[in-house]
């Protein structure tokens, strides 16, 4: 089965993130590595494990209580893949991890929209879309240097200003960081 197969291809938004993410991730990180993939199993950690890593992922608790959750045994490297936008304070779980490697993405905040809140679901809301600089220093005060960055873009596949901006204006931004010390 292609990794494709796990999630809606009609989904462009999805298609492009998931393809970029995998792309990112494969270019440092060889497949048999072991990854604690932050937030409760989803689509994209059953891709990974398809492809070929060993992924564990954390519970459902809220990491905002208690971040210390993410202290696992050492894996090869740690994936968080729009994960920290979620939280009123990512630093805690920042400092709690055990690896040496993070592969992290988040939703770069756009002037045009608002953040994301669904009216709902309280877990399926963001408190934070960072501007590239902000997750950075996130990241340094948290003891991880950047070895690479990507941005991309999300295009929606429907009429207006709006659709017609995010295929120009970056969404995502993914970052490889290494433990400082």
């Amino acid at each position: 089965m292609d990794s494709t197969a796990l999630y809606d291809l009609n989904n462009k938004t999805l298609h492009v993130r998931y393809t970029n993410t995998l792309r990112f991730l494969k270019q440092s990180l060889p497949s048999g590595k072991t990854i604690l993939d932050i937030g409760i199993e989803n689509p994209f950690s059953l891709i990974m494990k398809q492809e070929g890593y060993l992924v564990s992922n954390t519970s459902g608790e809220d990491l905002d209580v208690y971040p210390e959750r993410v202290a696992h045994p050492k894996t090869d490297a740690v994936t968080a893949f729009e994960i920290f936008e979620h939280l009123v304070n990512p630093l805690g779980v920042l400092q709690h991890l055990q690896a040496d490697h993070l592969f992290a993405s988040v939703p770069l905040s756009l002037w045009f929209a608002r953040a994301f809140r669904h009216k709902t679901n309280a877990w399926d809301r963001h408190f934070h879309e960072f501007e590239d600089w902000q997750f950075d220093w996130l990241l340094e005060k948290a003891g991880w240097k950047i070895i690479r960055s990507e941005k991309w873009t999300s295009p929606a596949g429907t009429i207006g200003i709006r659709p017609l901006l995010r295929r120009f204006i970056p969404r995502y931004y993914i970052v490889e960081a290494k433990r400082i010390g």
